[in-house]
């Protein structure tokens, strides 16, 4: 094909079925949107030329800076966009979570500003964290900036309901598939494709798929973070299940070597989602055929972007895949039993204890949500950081009482657990977070 701009390649990408050797769905092919075939590498190549264009020639005239709140793939579509228009680009995020795709940025010309934040994700309630603060200015004036706004601007959505969702359409024959399965981050993807497939087919199955609480997976969201969305509609979804690091990692590793499909882990994440909730139905289905040959039915998942910006991901959790000694007390190991048994305290409770024992205070946060606001006398230790000591040394005894505090009390309850594994007689998780701390009123101080 032969294109007189890159923007025109943008869309128009195979939908590929998935051999059932590898999956062993019996009575259900499954197929693999591939949006990580777009020019920039991801599904968010077309949200973002939709969201861009129709300003661009304003933008241009006055020389605005495109501006998103974005540290992923976005952000990664907006900078060659803004690029190739003479514009600059500003990521504008809480913390930059994987390092490829930072120094990917830098090398496209963007600008990386990190805001103090409570969160990891924008938290539109939150009226008083700086990240949010600037993205409602963001909004209120635009005379010097382009906000492209992926969270909220409907124009997300639309890029998926004039094309990707008609794509599978047509490439199935010009039928819906019987599910749909998509990872829900902005939901602009998921929410686009689902309202055409029930379009032609109100009784399209929509599964949408949410990362583990406390386990961090490129582009995806937790439960509690995906509500604070504000494309989010729980409508679209018959069912939202959770899907583990490990998993996508398991899948995209599948899809890698026995598929061929050089996909990261968002895109595993979707995969072995998707066949972990078709299996049983398949069972089901191969059941009620009674020996004999089953009608077959489709499925489609999304398969986000490439596996290269990964690596370094993939590195942290699963060494083994790279050819290095796994860590035996890797964050990754820790049981179900195991967290049931830490020691949470709430937030009544570790005032008392910080008051009586003083125990030390971690917070495992990025810096700059660290910065804005955190519990008085507290250390400042990067989730990241703090896995790496857990293997090379650690700044305090086993004896030592300790507090561990993240977000929300996820991740901080699995450290704990690990802590308590490697024999610290000591070590509790404040129970709901910083979240929990702020809401009871409890004070922090700034840096």
């Amino acid at each position: 094909m032969r294109y007189d701009d890159i923007t025109e390649a943008i869309g128009n990408t195979p939908l590929v079925r998935i051999d059932p050797a590898v999956h062993g769905l019996r009575t259900i092919d499954l197929y693999a949107k591939l949006e990580m075939l777009n020019p920039f590498g991801s599904v968010k190549d077309r949200a973002a030329w939709n969201m861009l264009r129709p300003d661009l020639a304003g933008a241009v005239e006055r020389d605005a800076q495109v501006v998103e709140l974005s540290s992923g793939n976005t952000a990664k579509a907006l900078a060659v966009l803004a690029g190739l228009h003479g514009l600059r680009f500003r990521s504008v995020t809480n913390r930059m979570r994987v390092p490829e795709l930072r120094e990917l940025l830098l090398l496209l010309g963007a600008e990386i500003e990190e805001l103090p934040g409570r969160s990891e994700c924008l938290d539109p309630t939150d009226t008083d964290d700086p990240l949010t603060q600037f993205h409602r200015a963001l909004t209120e004036d635009g005379a010097h900036h382009l906000h492209t706004d992926q969270y909220f601007n409907p124009r997300n959505t639309e890029a998926h309901t004039t094309g990707t969702g008609p794509e599978i359409v047509k490439d199935l024959g010009g039928r819906a598939p019987d599910w749909f399965v998509a990872c829900v981050g902005t939901a602009g993807s998921s929410t686009g494709v689902a309202r055409v497939l029930r379009e032609h087919d109100p009784g399209v199955g929509v599964l949408g798929l949410v990362a583990a609480k406390s386990d961090f997976i490129p582009g995806i969201r937790t439960l509690d973070e995906v509500a604070e969305v504000g494309l989010f509609d729980p409508e679209t979804y018959d069912v939202i299940e959770a899907v583990t690091a490990d998993e996508a990692i398991d899948g995209m590793v599948e899809l890698n070597r026995r598929c061929g499909l050089l996909a990261g882990p968002t895109s595993g994440a979707a995969y072995r989602g998707a066949v972990s909730h078709l299996r049983p139905l398949d069972e089901e289905r191969a059941r009620r055929a009674s020996g004999e040959p089953a009608e077959r039915a489709t499925a489609v998942f999304i398969a986000c972007d490439r596996v290269e910006s990964y690596l370094g991901y993939v590195r942290r959790r699963r060494p083994e895949l790279l050819g290095r000694a796994p860590h035996r007390n890797a964050l990754a190991t820790v049981t179900e039993a195991e967290l049931a048994a830490v020691r949470d305290a709430g937030v009544a409770e570790a005032r008392r204890w910080i008051e009586e024992e003083r125990p030390l205070v971690v917070d495992l946060r990025g810096s700059h949500a660290y910065a804005a606001l955190h519990i008085e006398g507290a250390i400042n230790i990067v989730d990241e950081l703090f896995e790496q000591q857990v293997h090379g040394g650690l700044p305090f005894g086993r004896d030592r009482p300790v507090l561990l505090v993240c977000p929300v009390g996820e991740k901080s309850a699995r450290f704990a657990a690990l802590l308590t594994r490697m024999g610290h007689t000591n070590v509790r998780s404040l129970a709901g977070g910083v979240v929990a701390w702020r809401d009871a009123g409890a004070p922090l101080v700034r840096e």
